[in-house]
Protein backbone atom coordinates (compact mmCIF):
# COMPACT_ATOMS: atom_id res chain seq x y z
CA UNK A 1 0.00 0.00 0.00
CA UNK A 2 1.45 3.29 -0.80
CA UNK A 3 1.87 5.84 1.66
CA UNK A 4 -0.66 8.33 2.06
CA UNK A 5 2.33 10.36 4.32
CA UNK A 6 5.55 11.39 2.27
CA UNK A 7 7.07 14.13 4.46
CA UNK A 8 6.93 13.97 8.33
CA UNK A 9 7.40 16.24 10.49
CA UNK A 10 8.87 16.30 13.75
CA UNK A 11 8.61 18.17 17.10
CA UNK A 12 8.97 17.92 20.29
CA UNK A 13 9.99 19.34 23.78
CA UNK A 14 12.71 20.87 24.21
CA UNK A 15 15.62 20.71 26.81
CA UNK A 16 13.96 17.35 28.33
CA UNK A 17 16.72 14.62 28.64
CA UNK A 18 14.30 11.68 28.39
CA UNK A 19 12.13 13.39 25.35
CA UNK A 20 15.53 14.64 23.42
CA UNK A 21 16.49 10.70 24.14
CA UNK A 22 13.33 9.65 22.40
CA UNK A 23 13.41 11.99 19.36
CA UNK A 24 16.86 10.89 18.32
CA UNK A 25 15.41 6.96 18.70
CA UNK A 26 12.54 8.58 16.85
CA UNK A 27 14.49 10.24 13.79
CA UNK A 28 16.38 7.43 13.41
CA UNK A 29 13.92 4.55 13.41
CA UNK A 30 12.18 7.25 11.01
CA UNK A 31 15.41 7.44 8.73
CA UNK A 32 15.89 3.53 8.79
CA UNK A 33 12.17 3.60 6.81
CA UNK A 34 13.61 5.97 3.82
CA UNK A 35 10.86 8.58 4.70
CA UNK A 36 11.20 12.14 4.43
CA UNK A 37 12.01 14.05 7.75
CA UNK A 38 11.10 17.78 8.78
CA UNK A 39 12.33 18.42 12.18
CA UNK A 40 11.04 21.77 13.85
CA UNK A 41 13.92 24.25 14.61
CA UNK A 42 13.59 24.52 17.79
CA UNK A 43 13.44 20.61 18.21
CA UNK A 44 16.60 20.33 16.01
CA UNK A 45 18.40 23.02 18.18
CA UNK A 46 17.84 21.18 20.69
CA UNK A 47 19.22 17.66 19.23
CA UNK A 48 22.36 19.58 18.25
CA UNK A 49 22.46 17.52 14.85
CA UNK A 50 23.60 19.95 12.23
CA UNK A 51 23.13 16.78 9.73
CA UNK A 52 18.57 17.27 10.40
CA UNK A 53 16.91 19.14 7.72
CA UNK A 54 15.24 21.72 10.10
CA UNK A 55 12.19 24.18 9.24
CA UNK A 56 10.46 27.10 10.65
CA UNK A 57 7.57 26.00 13.05
CA UNK A 58 5.24 27.98 11.38
CA UNK A 59 6.06 26.10 8.37
CA UNK A 60 5.36 22.31 10.11
CA UNK A 61 1.61 22.48 8.94
CA UNK A 62 2.48 23.88 5.29
CA UNK A 63 5.23 21.32 4.55
CA UNK A 64 4.49 18.07 5.82
CA UNK A 65 2.06 15.39 5.56
CA UNK A 66 2.43 13.41 9.08
CA UNK A 67 3.18 15.42 11.88
CA UNK A 68 4.89 13.35 15.23
CA UNK A 69 5.03 14.93 18.46
CA UNK A 70 7.08 13.30 20.99
CA UNK A 71 6.46 14.42 24.81
CA UNK A 72 3.12 14.96 27.06
CA UNK A 73 -0.21 16.58 26.06
CA UNK A 74 0.99 19.76 26.27
CA UNK A 75 3.66 19.31 23.72
CA UNK A 76 0.91 17.94 21.19
CA UNK A 77 -1.16 20.90 22.89
CA UNK A 78 1.36 23.50 21.81
CA UNK A 79 2.01 21.70 18.37
CA UNK A 80 -2.17 21.43 17.55
CA UNK A 81 -2.10 25.27 18.00
CA UNK A 82 0.27 25.60 15.19
CA UNK A 83 -0.57 23.42 12.36
CA UNK A 84 -4.39 23.07 13.08
CA UNK A 85 -5.29 26.06 9.75
CA UNK A 86 -3.33 23.61 7.69
CA UNK A 87 -5.36 20.69 8.91
CA UNK A 88 -2.32 18.41 8.86
CA UNK A 89 -3.04 15.11 11.32
CA UNK A 90 -0.79 14.51 14.30
CA UNK A 91 0.47 11.50 15.59
CA UNK A 92 1.74 11.87 20.00
CA UNK A 93 4.37 9.49 21.08
CA UNK A 94 3.66 9.98 25.17
CA UNK A 95 6.58 11.22 27.09
CA UNK A 96 4.46 12.66 29.31
CA UNK A 97 2.68 12.14 32.92
CA UNK A 98 -1.34 11.57 31.55
CA UNK A 99 -0.74 11.29 27.75
CA UNK A 100 -4.66 11.62 26.54
CA UNK A 101 -3.83 12.70 23.27
CA UNK A 102 -0.26 11.19 22.79
CA UNK A 103 -0.62 7.44 23.11
CA UNK A 104 1.92 5.69 21.55
CA UNK A 105 4.55 4.64 24.06
CA UNK A 106 8.77 5.45 23.60
CA UNK A 107 8.85 1.49 23.12
CA UNK A 108 6.12 0.99 20.77
CA UNK A 109 8.00 2.87 17.80
CA UNK A 110 7.38 -0.11 15.25
CA UNK A 111 3.83 1.04 15.39
CA UNK A 112 4.80 3.64 13.81
CA UNK A 113 5.52 1.71 10.31
CA UNK A 114 1.31 0.45 10.22
CA UNK A 115 0.44 4.08 10.27
CA UNK A 116 3.07 4.88 7.32
CA UNK A 117 1.38 1.92 5.44
CA UNK A 118 -2.11 3.77 6.15
CA UNK A 119 -3.19 1.12 8.99
CA UNK A 120 -4.42 3.86 11.15
CA UNK A 121 -7.29 5.61 12.50
CA UNK A 122 -7.90 9.34 11.71
CA UNK A 123 -10.33 11.10 14.67
CA UNK A 124 -11.45 14.82 14.23
CA UNK A 125 -11.26 16.79 17.18
CA UNK A 126 -13.15 20.41 17.45
CA UNK A 127 -12.03 23.24 19.34
CA UNK A 128 -13.00 26.21 20.68
CA UNK A 129 -12.34 29.73 19.35
CA UNK A 130 -13.33 33.12 21.88
CA UNK A 131 -13.12 36.86 21.14
CA UNK A 132 -13.16 39.41 24.24
CA UNK A 133 -14.85 43.06 23.51
CA UNK A 134 -15.46 45.88 24.95
CA UNK A 135 -17.82 48.60 23.43
CA UNK A 136 -17.28 47.56 20.20
CA UNK A 137 -13.63 46.97 20.44
CA UNK A 138 -11.89 43.46 20.45
CA UNK A 139 -9.73 42.97 23.47
CA UNK A 140 -7.93 40.33 22.28
CA UNK A 141 -8.66 36.71 20.36
CA UNK A 142 -7.73 32.92 21.16
CA UNK A 143 -8.25 29.61 20.14
CA UNK A 144 -8.49 26.75 22.96
CA UNK A 145 -8.47 22.44 22.04
CA UNK A 146 -9.12 21.85 25.81
CA UNK A 147 -10.40 24.96 27.43
CA UNK A 148 -11.87 28.53 27.41
CA UNK A 149 -10.94 29.36 31.20
CA UNK A 150 -11.97 32.42 33.11
CA UNK A 151 -9.65 33.03 36.26
CA UNK A 152 -9.08 35.40 38.75
CA UNK A 153 -6.10 38.17 38.28
CA UNK A 154 -2.65 37.30 40.53
CA UNK A 155 -4.72 38.08 43.42
CA UNK A 156 -7.62 35.18 44.19
CA UNK A 157 -10.77 37.28 44.01
CA UNK A 158 -14.64 36.83 43.30
CA UNK A 159 -16.17 37.66 40.21
CA UNK A 160 -19.81 38.51 38.98
CA UNK A 161 -20.96 37.68 35.45
CA UNK A 162 -23.43 36.12 33.50
CA UNK A 163 -23.66 33.57 30.94
CA UNK A 164 -25.95 33.66 27.86
CA UNK A 165 -26.15 30.19 25.78
CA UNK A 166 -27.54 31.26 21.90
CA UNK A 167 -28.32 35.11 23.24
CA UNK A 168 -30.69 33.12 25.96
CA UNK A 169 -30.32 33.98 29.53
CA UNK A 170 -28.84 30.72 31.43
CA UNK A 171 -28.12 31.98 35.02
CA UNK A 172 -25.31 35.22 36.88
CA UNK A 173 -22.83 33.71 38.72
CA UNK A 174 -20.76 35.07 41.56
CA UNK A 175 -17.68 32.88 42.01
CA UNK A 176 -13.69 32.34 40.90
CA UNK A 177 -14.30 31.79 37.70
CA UNK A 178 -15.90 29.25 35.03
CA UNK A 179 -14.09 26.47 32.35
CA UNK A 180 -15.79 25.77 29.07
CA UNK A 181 -14.29 23.15 27.59
CA UNK A 182 -14.32 20.50 24.79
CA UNK A 183 -14.74 16.70 24.62
CA UNK A 184 -10.61 16.98 24.39
CA UNK A 185 -10.66 18.97 27.62
CA UNK A 186 -13.25 17.37 29.79
CA UNK A 187 -10.37 15.30 31.07
CA UNK A 188 -8.22 18.42 31.76
CA UNK A 189 -8.70 21.19 33.76
CA UNK A 190 -12.54 20.70 33.41
CA UNK A 191 -12.09 17.03 35.05
CA UNK A 192 -10.36 18.61 38.00
CA UNK A 193 -12.93 21.22 38.46
CA UNK A 194 -16.01 18.61 39.27
CA UNK A 195 -16.78 18.49 35.60
CA UNK A 196 -17.97 15.42 33.23
CA UNK A 197 -16.05 13.05 31.49
CA UNK A 198 -16.89 13.67 27.73
CA UNK A 199 -16.84 10.62 25.01
CA UNK A 200 -14.35 12.55 22.32
CA UNK A 201 -17.07 11.52 19.08
CA UNK A 202 -19.57 14.11 20.96
CA UNK A 203 -20.51 17.48 19.61
CA UNK A 204 -20.75 18.70 22.95
CA UNK A 205 -19.38 20.88 25.48
CA UNK A 206 -19.45 21.22 29.33
CA UNK A 207 -19.57 24.51 31.30
CA UNK A 208 -18.12 24.24 34.80
CA UNK A 209 -18.36 27.05 37.65
CA UNK A 210 -15.17 27.28 39.47
CA UNK A 211 -15.60 27.57 43.41
CA UNK A 212 -19.24 29.22 42.87
CA UNK A 213 -20.26 30.84 45.81
CA UNK A 214 -23.97 29.17 45.46
CA UNK A 215 -23.22 25.96 45.65
CA UNK A 216 -26.39 24.55 43.39
CA UNK A 217 -24.53 25.77 40.67
CA UNK A 218 -23.30 22.29 38.94
CA UNK A 219 -21.49 21.49 35.30
CA UNK A 220 -23.97 21.42 32.50
CA UNK A 221 -23.18 19.99 29.17
CA UNK A 222 -24.70 21.90 25.69
CA UNK A 223 -24.63 21.22 21.96
CA UNK A 224 -21.05 21.72 20.37
CA UNK A 225 -23.18 24.25 17.90
CA UNK A 226 -23.90 26.41 20.99
CA UNK A 227 -22.54 30.45 20.98
CA UNK A 228 -21.55 31.08 24.51
CA UNK A 229 -21.77 34.63 25.70
CA UNK A 230 -19.95 35.79 29.31
CA UNK A 231 -20.98 39.18 30.22
CA UNK A 232 -18.65 40.35 32.73
CA UNK A 233 -20.72 42.67 35.35
CA UNK A 234 -19.62 46.39 35.64
CA UNK A 235 -19.76 45.56 39.45
CA UNK A 236 -16.30 44.01 39.56
CA UNK A 237 -13.71 45.38 41.76
CA UNK A 238 -11.12 42.96 39.73
CA UNK A 239 -10.00 42.13 36.46
CA UNK A 240 -9.73 38.00 35.48
CA UNK A 241 -8.69 36.85 32.68
CA UNK A 242 -9.21 34.85 30.05
CA UNK A 243 -7.37 31.56 29.42
CA UNK A 244 -7.09 29.39 26.15
CA UNK A 245 -5.40 26.41 27.37
CA UNK A 246 -3.45 27.83 29.40
CA UNK A 247 -1.00 29.20 26.41
CA UNK A 248 -2.38 32.82 26.08
CA UNK A 249 -4.38 35.22 28.92
CA UNK A 250 -6.57 38.07 27.69
CA UNK A 251 -7.87 40.78 30.52
CA UNK A 252 -11.93 41.36 30.46
CA UNK A 253 -12.27 44.46 32.24
CA UNK A 254 -15.54 45.51 34.21
CA UNK A 255 -18.11 45.43 31.25
CA UNK A 256 -16.23 43.39 28.71
CA UNK A 257 -17.99 40.54 26.77
CA UNK A 258 -16.52 37.35 26.49
CA UNK A 259 -17.91 35.03 23.33
CA UNK A 260 -17.09 31.41 23.02
CA UNK A 261 -18.20 29.46 19.61
CA UNK A 262 -16.61 26.13 17.87
CA UNK A 263 -13.54 26.84 15.51
CA UNK A 264 -14.66 25.89 11.84
CA UNK A 265 -11.08 23.53 11.43
CA UNK A 266 -10.58 20.30 13.25
CA UNK A 267 -7.22 18.74 14.59
CA UNK A 268 -6.87 16.05 12.89
CA UNK A 269 -5.40 13.13 15.31
CA UNK A 270 -3.90 9.99 14.17
CA UNK A 271 -4.05 6.40 16.31
CA UNK A 272 -3.01 3.02 15.98
CA UNK A 273 -5.94 0.51 14.89
CA UNK A 274 -5.36 -0.82 18.39
CA UNK A 275 -6.38 2.67 20.33
CA UNK A 276 -8.80 1.92 22.89
CA UNK A 277 -9.95 5.58 24.64
CA UNK A 278 -11.79 3.29 27.16
CA UNK A 279 -8.83 1.45 28.20
CA UNK A 280 -6.44 5.06 28.02
CA UNK A 281 -9.12 6.21 30.72
CA UNK A 282 -8.51 2.93 32.82
CA UNK A 283 -5.01 3.33 32.76
CA UNK A 284 -4.14 7.47 33.04
CA UNK A 285 -7.35 7.70 35.56
CA UNK A 286 -6.40 4.44 37.67
CA UNK A 287 -10.08 3.06 36.75
CA UNK A 288 -10.60 -0.78 38.20
CA UNK A 289 -9.78 -3.44 35.72
CA UNK A 290 -11.96 -6.42 34.43
CA UNK A 291 -12.07 -8.89 37.40
CA UNK A 292 -12.37 -11.80 35.27
CA UNK A 293 -12.34 -12.64 31.74
CA UNK A 294 -15.96 -13.59 31.51
CA UNK A 295 -17.28 -10.80 32.82
CA UNK A 296 -19.10 -8.30 30.30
Amino acid sequence: MTSPFKIIGVFGRVNHPLINTTLKTLINYLQSLEVNILVDAETAESLDDTSLTRINRSELGRQCDLLIVVGGDGSLLHAAHTIVNDAVPVLGINRGRLGFLTDILPTELSKIKSILDGKYRLEKRFLLTTTVEQNGKILGHGDALNEVALIPDSVPHMNEFEIYINDQFVCSQDSDGVIVATPTGSTAYALSGGGPILHPGLDAMVIVPMFPHTLSLRPIVIEGSSRITIAISSNNTATPRLTCDSQSFINTPPGSLIRIQKKSEHLHLIHPLDYDYYASLRSKLHWGRKLHHDDK
